[in-house]
């Protein structure tokens, strides 16, 4: 008999606020919308709040939209976090050859989601996969972005950089237990706390009708890898154009950078930023490494907090 495992979505936030010391008096008001992008193809997005959105949230590559869920509580505002196209409940990405791989694709997509539920959002905050997928959303949507904020990427990522995280991604495609695959997420995330993992597992797995597990962004490999599983020697040169559309960005501009090791960016690459675009603003998160939102969500929450709606 399969041993099945509940999960309910909007049941864990207290977690969330206890293992970072916020205030939890209730739950938050969060719901899950889904948008239809093109026919048949729906992207979904987490709600919070009840007033008009005032950030977009954009995940890393092989992420969901619940990475944000300690960041969303620290910031209390309404906003909109959107399951990329073949993360989370999302949908996959259109038909062609490059799936997820068009970061065009990718802010068309998002471009519909925005302007449906979050028009006039203050700002887009993108990690990863979601940084550079804003990057492109400000030439195919400028008027749905005021400000940006990019999370530990820049265009002209470097492939050696990203190796750990390719290698966590191009693992086993299952798993038999949910412990086998906190086993694993623990390797590699030796920094977090194991209930932080089982949630964020809880969120970007799901279990099987045989008891094995798989991540939700994996059901869609045969239609095209995650961003973040691109070979390491293509993901050199893949997003060098996004440079010139980095330049073009007319909104301020703000970069937070994970300081540890695991972090995919050096000084090389926010001397390039500067070159680029030289207005731009650069933060350091000296303890975070790549995914800064959960490494250290509450000084992430801060700096979005004093970037968007206080300078």
């Amino acid at each position: 008999m399969v041993d099945r495992i509940d999960y309910d979505e909007f049941g864990l936030f207290h977690q969330n606020a206890e293992e970072y010391g916020l205030p939890f008096d209730a739950p938050p008001v969060v719901r899950r919308v889904g948008v239809e992008v093109a026919p048949g193809r729906n992207l979904s997005a987490l709600v919070w709040g009840g007033g008009e959105p005032e950030l977009v949230l954009l995940h890393g590559g092989a992420q969901n939209a619940h990475t944000w869920d300690t960041v969303a509580l620290a910031v209390d505002r309404p906003l909109v976090a959107i399951d990329l196209p073949g993360h989370g409940h999302s949908d996959g990405p259109g038909p062609g050859p490059e799936g997820m791989l068009s970061l065009d694709a990718n802010a068309r997509d998002v471009a519909v989601v925005i302007a449906h539920l979050a028009p006039a959002a203050r700002a887009v905050v993108g990690m990863s996969l979601g940084g550079l997928t804003t990057i492109a959303l400000t030439e195919a949507a400028p008027e749905l972005v005021r400000r940006v904020v990019l999370v530990d990427v820049l265009p002209g990522l470097k492939g050696e950089r990203s190796k750990h995280i390719t290698d966590f991604i191009n693992g086993p495609q299952s798993f038999s237990s949910l412990d086998e695959l906190l086993e694993l997420t623990a390797q590699f995330n030796p920094t977090r706390s194991l209930s932080s993992l089982r949630r964020g597992i809880l969120h970007n797995a799901e279990q099987q009708e045989d008891g094995t597990w798989v991540w939700r962004w994996a059901r869609h490999r045969p239609q095209a890898a995650p961003r973040d599983s691109i070979p390491t020697e293509a993901a050199d040169t893949f997003y060098d154009g996004l440079w010139e559309s980095a330049s073009a960005i007319a909104v301020p501009l703000l970069l937070v950078r994970g300081m540890r090791t695991d972090s995919v960016l050096g000084d090389e690459d926010e001397e390039e930023l500067h070159r680029h675009v030289p207005t731009a603003r650069v933060v350091h998160v000296e303890g975070a490494g790549h995914s800064v939102q959960g490494d250290s969500p509450l000084e992430l929450a801060a700096i979005i907090e004093e970037f968007v709606f206080e300078s």
